[in-house]
């Protein structure tokens, strides 16, 4: 299963290529933000993050009950962060 999970941006690491460090539950990896180019998102905005990729802006309020609601996935949920923990796009 693939979910679209919500990360933080920690900071961003190159502007010009687009790519961020966001932190989803504890964990951190640099990821393209490439698709929100024109408008980037900056330093403790939330995005939802698919496959290395942040795909949009959402709200903190989105982040936080949708962090909920994929908790409760239970193993499905974990096999998502353990992915996320496992791969990097550099």
């Amino acid at each position: 299963m693939c979910l679209g999970i919500p990360g933080q941006v920690v900071e961003i690491v190159d502007a010009e290529n687009c790519l961020a460090k966001v932190e989803v539950s504890g964990v951190r990896r640099i990821i393209s933000l490439r698709l929100l180019e024109r408008e980037l998102p900056e330093p403790q905005d939330w995005v939802l993050v698919h496959v290395g990729f942040a795909m949009a802006r959402i709200d903190e309020a989105e982040a936080l009950l949708t962090l909920a609601a994929v908790r409760q996935l239970g193993e499905a949920y974990q096999a998502e962060i353990e992915a996320f923990d496992g791969t990097s796009i550099l």
